[in-house]
């Protein structure tokens, strides 16, 4: 009966320093301002028909410089998982997500697709941190090309 006690009263303190970890590493995340809710599907085929809600990714993104640091929300990793160079990104169109998606992201989420290197990924957000984020694509320095759609 103290033995069950004693695991049972360790797996909640374990469970709740887990959480406790979680919100500190998102409040260390957040700290330096700039960031917003992104989800992100990564190597998207171009001749993908109808999204199917698969591949989506929720994360948080954070503006540094000429980059975006996009960190996944269910992680413990102190870095980010991707690394986005305002230079190396192309948008080419944005949609309202389509048929399972609209369970997959957040329920005011806008897609934007895009190509960063070569690689064709797309990107959810809501309304307006989609306006922060074209405003700052386009604040690019001067010399620098902007591809905008």
């Amino acid at each position: 009966m103290v033995l069950a006690l004693l695991v049972s009263g360790v797996v909640v303190l374990l469970v709740l320093v887990g959480l406790f970890v979680f919100g500190l590493r998102r409040r260390l995340i957040q700290r330096s301002g700039g960031t917003f809710d992104c989800s992100l599907r990564w190597n998207v085929p171009e001749t993908d028909p109808r999204p199917d809600g698969k591949g989506w990714v929720y994360g948080v993104a954070r503006y540094n410089s000429d980059r975006i640091e996009w960190f996944r929300v269910f992680s413990y990793a102190p870095r980010p998982r991707r690394l986005l160079e305002r230079a190396s990104i192309e948008v080419l169109e944005r949609r309202a997500p389509q048929g399972d998606e609209e369970l997959a992201l957040l329920s005011d989420a806008v897609v934007l697709i895009c190509v960063h290197q070569g690689t064709r990924l797309e990107l959810a957000m809501s309304e307006d941190a989609l306006t922060g984020f074209l405003a700052w694509l386009e604040a690019a320095p001067p010399g620098q090309r902007v591809n905008v759609a």
